[in-house]
């Protein structure tokens, strides 16, 4: 019985519908102009822009429906850290899709009225190299490793 061609042969429409869903821009993309000096490189990650400086992941830039509440800013920091970035940026809070306890992960709320103001003072901070904001990732055969 002979196969329909369509499987192995791309249609010309095939690449320009790939080029237009890549071709979605990135979220508060205002905060990779303001740390484009030092290069950044941006992956996507849940649905999400990961957004990474040398070896650290810095931000991920989050604009989805839903929960909305959870849209904006997630500043990649610790615990330990919190109490002195709060003070900084005092609307930032826990990440909600993460659960009720506090997590690592920040987000400065993009529903905030000062925004904009507090995305400008994280970049400058990720400009500074503040210890603050950033985290080496665990590689995968690290997390392999412990399960």
């Amino acid at each position: 019985m002979a196969k329909s061609g369509r499987q192995n042969q791309r249609h010309p429409f095939d690449d320009a519908i790939a080029a237009a869903k890549r071709a979605k821009p990135a979220p508060y993309e205002f905060v990779l102009d303001e740390i484009a000096p030092l290069s950044p490189v941006t992956r996507p990650m849940f649905g999400c822009l990961a957004v990474y400086v040398d070896d650290k992941i810095m931000l991920i830039l989050r604009e989805k429906r839903r929960p909305a509440a959870d849209n904006g800013i997630w500043l990649a920091t610790t615990s330990e850290h919190h109490e002195s970035l709060r003070r900084e940026f005092p609307r930032m809070r826990s990440i909600r899709v993460f659960g009720k306890k506090p997590t690592q992960w920040q987000v400065l709320p993009a529903d905030d009225p000062d925004f904009e103001t507090a995305a400008i003072r994280a970049c400058r901070l990720i400009l500074a190299r503040d210890p603050r904001i950033g985290k080496v990732p665990k590689t995968r055969l690290a997390r392999k490793g412990r399960a």
